[in-house]
């Protein structure tokens, strides 16, 4: 256990961001079901409109730094893929 001010300060602050961190990396995760889900049943166009609402969601939890910005990049770059090989 923390003893000196700063080290507790230190453990709220953890406590904080890992909190909202786990909110947004879970709801990222949401997105990219749906998207994966529209993949799964073939239906392009909404896979479409569900890659654009994802692969915003991703750059905003890269841009808050949840995930590092070439992680976000591999994502949205797989679906867009998966996306167009659907036609």
């Amino acid at each position: 256990m923390a003893n000196y001010p700063s080290a507790k300060k230190r453990i709220r602050q953890t406590e904080r961001r890992t909190e909202r961190n786990k909110h947004i990396r879970s709801t990222v995760r949401t997105f990219i079901k749906r998207v994966r889900k529209a993949i799964e049943d073939g239906n392009a166009e909404e896979a479409r409109s569900a890659l654009k609402v994802a692969e915003s969601q991703i750059d905003r939890a890269v841009s808050k730094g949840v995930y590092h910005a070439k992680a976000g990049a591999r994502y949205v770059s797989r679906l867009a893929s998966q996306v167009a090989r659907l036609g």
